[in-house]
């Protein structure tokens, strides 16, 4: 292995572990917890629902978040994620299965 292809290795795993630190989750000083304006299950399970859609505005609309970061916790998350799983698991029922 010359030493060209060395150096190209080391380089893209360092901007690999670059990239995976950065991506690192960190405190949310925005988020609260306990009152009457927290999101619960049933908008985190229409968060979840409408995600893909909200990711694409997202990107072009700094207004616009994916996840709600007023929410009561682990009911929010809980249905946020069940949304996902709703949307993504509905695709293929749809489809007929031929033999």
């Amino acid at each position: 292995m010359g030493v060209r292809r060395k150096g190209a290795i080391a380089g893209l795993l360092i901007m690999a572990v670059l990239t995976l630190a950065a991506c690192a989750a960190g405190p949310n000083d925005v988020a609260s917890t306990g009152g009457s304006q927290d999101a619960g299950f049933w908008l985190g399970l229409w968060h979840g629902v409408i995600c893909p859609i909200a990711f694409i505005v997202s990107l072009f609309n700094d207004r616009v978040s994916v996840y709600e970061v007023h929410n009561n916790g682990d009911w929010y998350n809980f249905g946020f994620v069940l949304g996902i799983v709703l949307i993504a698991s509905s695709g293929g029922a749809s489809r007929r299965r031929t033999s």
